[in-house]
């Protein structure tokens, strides 16, 4: 049964591709009967089928609906103000013309360690859209940069919640994994960010087709100066980064009312929220048609529709692999095989492939660990330290058809499916497998 999980996520994942590329079938049924098929041909019972399929449909759409669509709104209206023109302009003065990549996946780096990185994405976007355009080069190129900047900090580097679980299960220090893993996942980054100039110049993708040097100039006419326009983006970041200070071991805000208010005012949702309301202040002059269901708050729900129910399509693919079992059968299977350091990172890697999330897969690889810690003579403080580091390495590898952040990159990137493995899949690949090399090397130095 296990070898036919494992040929049935193969089998799911060519039938995605091939339906939405080739036949041109839209990503949401293809990912809604690739999940449906599974759970048939796997012999999930037909109640369970039913729940998976529902449970991960509204289980994505709450955890990241709100958000997409916050994230939506704020994007609108920095584009139609001209404040993303104007931030654009600020940075390429910095950075140049030919290192927008560069600062993208620096970016992303820096506000993937206390954001979810399908957050940080939502976020930047409009940003990275408007560098883009200014600096005249491919969407693929920049929006790949800071996917990858995004998902090494994502994974490696706490306080994000993965790597904090599986510290707490492994029983690893919490500084020694921030300094290791901010030690292996800046190389990382940086071949991340080749891949992402090398893949992505080749490919032509044109942030914002619709327009022009001429209307770009005549929305910076009106536009709201670089420091205000910064603030939407910037102050939810602040938020969200806080509540994360507050949610460590140590509790610096303490456990009262100003704790609370912390964590409610930085949960992403109230925070985007903010950020909203802070947007609504860009344009020189708010009119209340802008906020109608026919003006710029319209709009930005018709384009965040799509994206929502593409994601939540995508998390529902991915909760019916997850309770098909096939996450189970790779990971006992290879919790077997004495592999060494490399170990939690292959666990990690074939679990993450199978059901799609990279925090299900840390903290589902953590528990498998646990027990053989010992045995493998991971007992150090640096050993469990890599250990820890190793297992965000391999739930990197990879991100595709069955993780809801695949659909969030490639559709706020103008990406088809096909494009999407070519450039998505391929670099969290070789992130991740840059980082287990390097998790590698150190542990023939350190263990």
């Amino acid at each position: 049964m296990g070898i036919w999980l494992v040929i049935l996520l193969f089998l799911s994942i060519f039938f995605i591709i091939i339906s939405t590329v080739r036949w041109k079938l839209h990503p949401f049924l293809a990912l809604l009967f690739a999940a449906f098929g599974f759970g048939l041909l796997s012999g999930m019972k037909l109640p369970d089928i039913i729940s998976s399929i529902t449970g991960g449909f509204g289980g994505t759409v709450g955890a990241i609906g709100i958000v997409i669509v916050a994230g939506t709104i704020i994007g609108t209206f920095l584009e139609k103000s001209g404040g993303a023109y104007t931030m654009a302009e600020s940075v390429l003065k910095v950075t140049g013309k030919k290192n927008v990549p560069l600062a993208m996946g620096i970016i992303g780096y820096i506000v993937s360690i206390p954001v979810f990185c399908d957050s940080g994405f939502v976020i930047l976007s409009p940003l990275n859209k408007a560098l883009t355009k200014r600096a005249g080069i491919s969407l693929a190129a920049s929006a790949i940069a800071l996917s990858l900047g995004l998902y090494a900090t994502h994974t490696m580097v706490p306080p994000t919640p993965g790597p904090i679980a599986a510290a707490g299960i492994l029983g690893a220090d919490l500084g020694v994994v921030i300094l290791w893993g901010l030690l292996v996942s800046i190389p990382a980054l940086l071949v991340g960010w080749l891949f992402a100039v090398r893949a992505g110049k080749r490919i032509k993708i044109d942030p914002e087709p619709e327009l022009t040097e001429e209307n770009i100039a005549a929305k910076m006419k009106e536009a709201p100066s670089a420091s205000k326009a910064f603030l939407p983006i910037v102050v939810p970041i602040i938020l969200i980064l806080l509540k994360s200070i507050s949610d460590f071991p140590t509790r610096p805000f303490g456990d009262g009312a100003f704790r609370q208010l912390i964590g409610f005012i930085g949960h992403p949702v109230t925070a985007l929220m903010i950020g909203i309301l802070i947007a609504f202040t860009l344009p020189k002059k708010l009119d209340k048609e802008m906020l109608s269901t026919s003006g710029w708050v319209g709009e930005a729900l018709v384009n965040a529709a799509i994206i929502i129910m593409i994601t939540a399509a995508g998390g529902a693919f991915g909760k019916v692999l997850q309770n098909s079992g096939i996450a189970k059968v790779i990971g006992d299977t290879l919790a077997r095989a004495n592999l060494g350091i490399w170990l939690p990172f292959i666990i990690a890697a074939g679990i993450k492939t199978a059901q799609g999330s990279s925090t299900v897969s840390i903290i589902t690889t953590a528990s498998l660990m646990a027990p053989l810690m010992e045995p493998l003579g991971f007992t150090s403080t640096v050993a469990k330290a890599l250990v820890v580091v190793a297992i965000g390495a391999g739930s990197m590898v990879v991100s595709h058809a069955n993780d809801s952040y695949f659909w969030v990159v490639t559709q706020f990137s103008r990406m088809d499916v096909k494009l999407g493995y070519r450039l998505q899949t391929l670099g969290t690949l070789l992130e991740g497998l840059t980082a287990a090399v390097l998790v590698w090397i150190i542990s023939l130095g350190v263990l």
